[in-house]
């Protein structure tokens, strides 16, 4: 399982903060299937020549297509937690960032459709080291015993499906909003059947 997000924790929706937050994980069945993907994610990155990874708010649009086209192809299954900021009342969830994201990354696992077990989990490592410790302490705590079976964080610029779970996280945020071609890519993502489940938070 791959993890990354699409917007930030933050709540200054007046100066810049992202008025959506989407958490994505991508699964796969098999490490053959995964090492499938990682080779077609590679390749496609040298015929597009992406440089220096695949970032879906990078990219423009006919790059996107191009990403979604080559992967479509690929096994893998997509889940996402989305957050309408505009929803949010916790006051803690609004002023302390790290809680925010815990919080929604135990959310995503605990609807996981009952998929998850003995799961290799790897995160996303652009967090600071601290933060990293207080995420994986907290998800072992909070989460029912056998869910993780192992987890790491990696720098995406190093690995090809950390950067397909920001790819994933990317669309399904889009999908959120206003801008030209919002649903586009998470449409392309549901006609390959890799969008299994999008969970709102309400």
């Amino acid at each position: 399982m791959f993890i990354d997000e699409s917007g930030d924790p933050g709540f200054k929706l007046d100066r810049g903060s992202s008025p959506n937050f989407a958490l994505a994980m991508v699964l796969f069945q098999s490490p053959e299937d995964a090492q499938h993907a990682q080779r077609t994610i590679k390749a496609v990155r040298s015929a597009e020549r992406v440089s220096p990874e695949w970032k879906f708010s990078k990219v423009k649009d006919a790059k996107r297509d191009a990403f979604f086209q080559a992967v479509s192809g690929c096994k893998f299954t997509c889940r996402a937690v989305v957050v309408q900021k505009h929803l949010i009342h916790s006051r803690n969830l609004k002023t302390k960032p790290r809680q925010f994201y815990n919080f929604f990354t135990r959310m995503m696992f605990q609807h996981d459709g009952g998929m998850l077990k003995g799961a290799a989990v790897v995160i996303d490592g652009s967090g600071d080291r601290r933060f990293r410790k207080e995420l994986q302490s907290y998800l072992r705590r909070e989460l029912p015993p056998g869910t993780i079976r192992k987890m790491g964080f990696k720098d995406s610029l190093k690995d090809p499906l950390v950067q397909l779970a920001d790819m994933c996280a990317g669309a399904i945020a889009r999908s959120y909003s206003n801008k030209p071609n919002a649903t586009r890519w998470r449409n392309m993502l549901a006609r390959s059947g890799q969008v299994h489940d999008v969970w709102e938070f309400r």
